[in-house]
């Protein structure tokens, strides 16, 4: 069905941005816009996701040029969701960083280019061409090395030359990709390249053309062997932006390997194979990095690269139940490791540090703070029947019946090791006594009680997110079914954007 109203939550990030440049001296205006935005925009994702619920696939043909030769923007029910998810992760976000962030840093800009950021996550979720998709991304790349550079600092110069290193990498082979794609099939409409591949006499060039792909995903995803550039990131920027990066960047990279695989290049056994291997890896690799960090956003940003590789391993089984685990866990993942980050940033508030040796007695001192965190860790952890919970089953399942062993014994192991790092940084954080050389009032002066309240806002509004999805599995469930079955079958999405041209 057509739907001129698919762009809304884009236009929407992207007048807010604009209304914001007019206020560049002004930061109190900035953010006030930016939360009004960013509410806006969840309005907007939750009116867009109801619709797709009751009417099915939406499209809309940019400038009214019919698919495939015009660019096509499309709902379907796995994009609509990540935009939902994005805007509640954007709103909490926003929140936090209206007052965690120095009035420096956001006269360099910080409101506007979130936005930006904001703006090509959903566009990327959106777009029905494959080219756009590439612009969508360097749209992203752009605004967050932006924000990663905020300040200045030495630290953040140095993680963000990795960090944009490593994604013009990952450019170069997705656009060599799109280019041998357009070279064979004559089009960049992703509906249209899914019927045309099917005619490619030359399959041994299809096979190359989607490791390009895999490889460009696999990167922006931090996937083995490419991932060191986010562990050595993500612990520089403001916990604000770290948040943003934590939760979307690498989820972006997933959701392009999805489309792309269920709709392109429908993964072979070789691929499978493939995809199965960078997951066990992405596993261990991530659970053996957390287990040796000390410092709190460290841990997470290993514990990113960890669970990564549970969404890859549903990938590469690619059968109905495992794609419904990768889902669940996509949605979990991004609520969560928004949550955490957030987290991160509350706990230097309150203590100046975040190396677990420096810190201790947060218990003590904030008990109820420190419950809410525990319902979120719990939910990381995987502790039913929070978030966490319900994904590992459908994987544990699929992984037994498809007889991939490897796969369940890295799950497994991912899973213990995330219980372990996560109750020994409980341990040392919140249980134990702080050092009692420093007197850790002194690291940093005293929050404002308003200011702690709005930092603790969104950490809550995000914690009833994580609570709803795992106590209301059920729903979540019978979204993600509809997912698989879009994805397994692409052929209602094919005839959503193409209409009578499947015929």
């Amino acid at each position: 069905m057509i739907d001129n109203h698919i762009l809304a939550p884009v236009f929407v990030q992207l007048f807010t941005a604009i209304a914001q440049l007019m206020f560049w001296r002004k930061t109190v205006t900035q953010r006030f816009l930016s939360v009004g935005g960013s509410i806006i925009g969840l309005l907007v994702a939750i009116r867009l996701f109801s619709r797709t619920q009751s009417e099915g696939i939406l499209t809309m043909n940019a400038a009214n040029w019919d698919a495939p030769f015009g660019i096509v923007f499309v709902a379907d029910t796995l994009s609509v969701t990540l935009v939902l998810l994005t805007s509640i992760a954007g709103v909490a976000v926003s929140i936090f960083s209206s007052v965690s962030l120095s009035r420096q840093r956001m006269l360099y800009g910080y409101f506007p280019i979130f936005h930006f950021l904001i703006m090509g996550l959903y566009g990327a979720f959106l777009t029905g061409d494959i080219f756009n998709l590439y612009v969508y991304f360097e749209v992203i790349i752009i605004s967050s090395f932006v924000l990663m550079t905020l300040g200045g600092r030495k630290a953040q110069l140095e993680g963000a030359v990795k960090y944009m290193a490593m994604n013009i990498l990952a450019s170069m082979f997705f656009l060599t990709g799109i280019g041998i794609l357009y070279g064979i099939t004559g089009s960049l409409n992703m509906a249209d390249v899914a019927m045309k591949i099917q005619l490619v006499q030359n399959k041994t060039l299809v096979g190359i053309t989607s490791c390009f792909f895999i490889i460009g995903f696999g990167i922006k995803s931090a996937v083995f062997p490419l991932y060191y550039w986010l562990p050595s990131s993500y612990h520089t920027p403001p916990s604000a932006v770290a948040a943003t990066f934590g939760g979307l960047l690498t989820k972006v990279g997933i959701y392009a390997m999805i489309r792309v695989l269920s709709l392109i290049f429908i993964p072979d056994d070789f691929t499978k194979t493939l995809l199965m291997v960078i997951a066990v890896l992405t596993i261990v690799t991530g659970a053996f990095g957390a287990l040796i960090k000390t410092n709190v956003r460290r841990l997470f940003s290993y514990l990113i690269v960890c669970h990564i590789g549970f969404m890859v391993g549903g990938i590469a089984m690619f059968t109905k139940v495992a794609l419904m685990g990768t889902v669940f866990y996509l949605i979990h993942d991004i609520v969560v490791k928004t949550t955490m980050f957030l987290i991160a940033g509350l706990i230097r508030q309150l203590r100046g540090t975040l190396e677990m040796e420096k810190l201790g007695g947060l218990y003590r001192d904030y008990p109820k703070v420190s419950l809410l965190i525990a319902v979120v860790l719990f939910s990381l952890v995987g502790i039913p029947p929070l978030s966490g919970f319900w994904p590992k089953i459908f994987l544990f399942q699929d992984s037994f019946s498809q007889q991939q062993y490897f796969f369940a014994a890295a799950l497994l192991f991912g899973s213990f090791v995330t219980l372990f790092v996560i109750a020994r940084m409980w341990s040392k954080v919140f249980w134990k006594n702080p050092p009692e050389e420093e007197n850790v009032e002194d690291r940093f002066a005293p929050m404002q009680p308003y200011k702690k309240l709005l930092m603790l806002l969104p950490i809550a509004f995000l914690c009833g997110v994580t609570l709803y999805i795992g106590l209301n599995a059920e729903a979540i469930v019978n979204v993600t079914d509809k997912i698989s079955n879009q994805l397994i079958d692409n052929s209602s999405y094919i005839k959503a954007v193409l209409g009578e041209k499947t015929n």
